[in-house]
């Protein structure tokens, strides 16, 4: 299986979940397309790529994704577009959502039906991606 993982990067914020969001993903056997973005995130803030790369290869990547998994704490536009681009291609979506982050989650993610969101903790996290991955293998 492979996933794409969304994650706010040049939107800042608390990032300091996503390499536990990383590592929960691979645990599973799950191939991480964009395990880039938390190298970006977390040393460059942001890749060095031209924008259009970017969006190339980001659409490109959810795409050959089998899954998307975001984390939606951390408000952002660019996370906001991959999440609808995803649900237009029919991609089973998760979206973790810190359980004490001090932003509101967007109505939009919350209400959508289509998406799984679940409230995480540096705890729970990993379980919670090997229950939604393993919910997808056996459809």
């Amino acid at each position: 299986m492979k996933a794409y993982f969304a994650c706010s990067i040049r939107g800042g914020g608390d990032t300091s979940f996503y390499l536990a969001i990383l590592e929960g993903i691979k645990r599973t056997g799950t191939t991480v397309l964009s395990e880039v973005f938390v190298h970006d995130a977390l040393t460059l803030g942001g890749s060095p790529l031209p924008a259009d790369e970017i969006y190339e290869r980001d659409t490109n990547m959810i795409q050959d994704a089998d899954i998307v998994i975001a984390e939606v704490s951390n408000p952002s536009l660019g996370v906001g577009y991959e999440l609808a681009y995803a649900e237009q291609l029919g991609k089973p979506v998760l979206c973790l959502y810190h359980a004490k982050s001090e932003k509101s989650l967007s109505a939009m993610v919350r209400g959508n039906n289509y998406f799984t969101v679940e409230h995480f903790d540096s705890k729970t996290v990993a379980e919670t991606i090997q229950r939604f991955i393993a919910l997808q293998s056996a459809t």
